[in-house]
């Protein structure tokens, strides 16, 4: 199976995207981590306001066959939350990197992108 590694983003590992947008970042899970969860029925997110740290859980997404941690691929400030996902939760399976994402942080430390893996070291990983 092939997976949908956009090349505009980072990645951490444990499969989840990180996307710079100027002063913000944007972050959700990967279409190879929705795809493993399966259907995915709840998803749990910081509020806006919040600061999450660099490869610590901030969230956690529920799917009918397992229930996964979210981890932060940078360091920052919530500034916003994808509220659709608290009605909608498969929007992160059919658009894991459009209308699934799950953050937009404001980051406090740019060199925090210098640890994550770009869209090749991610393909190499997952295939």
């Amino acid at each position: 199976m092939t997976f949908d590694v956009p090349a505009d983003r980072r990645y951490l590992p444990s499969h989840e995207w990180v996307r710079d947008d100027a002063d913000t970042v944007r972050i959700g899970i990967t279409d190879f981590a929705q795809d493993e969860l399966g259907d995915v029925v709840f998803v749990e997110l910081p509020e806006a306001g919040e600061d999450i740290a660099a490869g610590e859980a901030f969230g956690v997404v529920e799917s009918i066959k397992a229930v996964s941690d979210i981890y932060a691929p940078v360091s920052g400030t919530v500034t916003a939350v994808n509220d659709d996902l608290f009605d909608q939760p498969e929007l992160v399976n059919g658009d894991p990197f459009g209308d699934g994402w799950m953050l937009d942080v404001e980051p406090t430390d740019e060199s925090d992108f210098d640890d994550l893996l770009d869209a090749a070291a991610y393909r190499d990983q997952i295939e």
